[in-house]
């Protein structure tokens, strides 16, 4: 949900019990303790915060619109009780040490900006779990230094997170084929955190496309309603689109299946029995007539012996008169 609670415990619940309704694995948030976070006379601008809101003192806006710690303890209480996994992207060594203590969340999400803190992603990685490592704006190098920390820590449970994080990100910038590349060269989960306008119909589209690249994990931002225009809304989804997202994610991957060929299944032996054609007979045939070639057509049947076993009815005689278009099969041979 990001910053999308806009301050409110009490929406940031409603959004977390949204998510799990449609379906979603885990609900993703940011603990901040913002003096630990950023300067106060860091500098406002397009990007750094929503639509409309770039004239803003940003330390003194996300300061009004920051959950407390003692709210994010109420609030991964109630993830609890409805049983949906919180995935926690600590901002700074304050909200990582509260969240060790108290949260112990299921997740842990690492921002790209912080890969070069090596004693936080280090400290990160020491927790033995999962972990995405959103590399939108990481060099290559970047990502293999901190890919390298969590196996010197014993932590190979990781997830590489592609995408950016631009409010919202433009079709261009996606780049989905880079996913299997890095499933490739660090032999790791892959994963894509979208943030594409959640207002655009392609939002719940787009990164169904990444799940044949090898993606395991997709991110997604929920929000109440668009309409209100809070924080983080741009890339965000309103709770019935979000369900419908979730909806389409589940059916591709039951589309996408499998890549090992295991023998066919119901559908595809339903469908060969429906196809196949069976032997039957070209023309009326007498009682008593040695079947031959000439005897035999191939057509589309209910019943009957499929063509592959045309060499166990040739030179045998019929018991009883056959018509055209009947089957031929062995209990009306000698």
């Amino acid at each position: 949900m990001a910053w999308a609670h806009d301050g409110s415990l009490e929406k940031a619940i409603k959004i977390m019990k949204a998510a799990k309704k449609a379906g979603a694995d885990a609900i993703g948030i940011h603990i901040t303790n913002l003096e630990d976070y950023m300067v106060p006379y860091y500098g406002s601008g397009k990007g750094k915060v929503s639509a409309g809101r770039e004239e803003l003192n940003i330390y003194k806006y996300l300061n009004d619109i920051n959950l407390t710690f003692e709210e994010w303890l109420v609030f991964s209480k109630e993830s609890k009780k409805e049983s949906i996994d919180i995935c926690v992207m600590p901002n700074d060594k304050t909200s990582l040490d509260f969240t060790i203590e108290k949260i112990n969340p299921e997740l842990y999400a690492l921002a790209a900006a912080t890969f070069v803190e090596e004693d936080f992603v280090r400290d990160i990685a020491k927790q033995n779990k999962k972990t995405l490592l959103r590399i939108g704006g990481a060099y290559l190098g970047e990502i293999e230094k901190v890919v390298q920390i969590f196996r010197d820590e014993g932590n190979n449970d990781i997830v590489l997170l592609h995408g950016i994080q631009l409010y919202p990100t433009e079709l261009k910038d996606t780049n989905l084929a880079l996913i299997d590349t890095l499933k490739k060269l660090f032999d790791v989960e892959v994963g894509l955190a979208d943030h594409i306008d959640g207002g655009n119909p392609l939002a719940k589209i787009i990164p169904l496309l990444a799940i044949p690249y090898g993606a395991r994990y997709i991110e997604k931002h929920i929000t109440l309603n668009r309409e209100e225009k809070g924080e983080d809304f741009e890339s965000a989804l309103n709770p019935e689109d979000f369900k419908e997202f979730v909806g389409f994610i589940r059916a591709a991957e039951t589309a996408i299946g499998t890549d090992k060929f295991t023998g066919l299944n119901d559908a595809e032996l339903k469908y060969r029995e429906i196809v196949r054609k069976k032997i039957v007979a070209k023309m009326d045939i007498n009682k008593g007539t040695v079947i031959t070639r000439k005897h035999i057509s191939f057509k589309r049947c209910d019943t009957g012996l499929t063509p592959d076993k045309i060499d166990i009815l040739l030179g045998r005689k019929t018991l009883e008169p056959i018509a055209k278009d009947d089957t031929i099969t062995l209990d009306k041979l000698s």
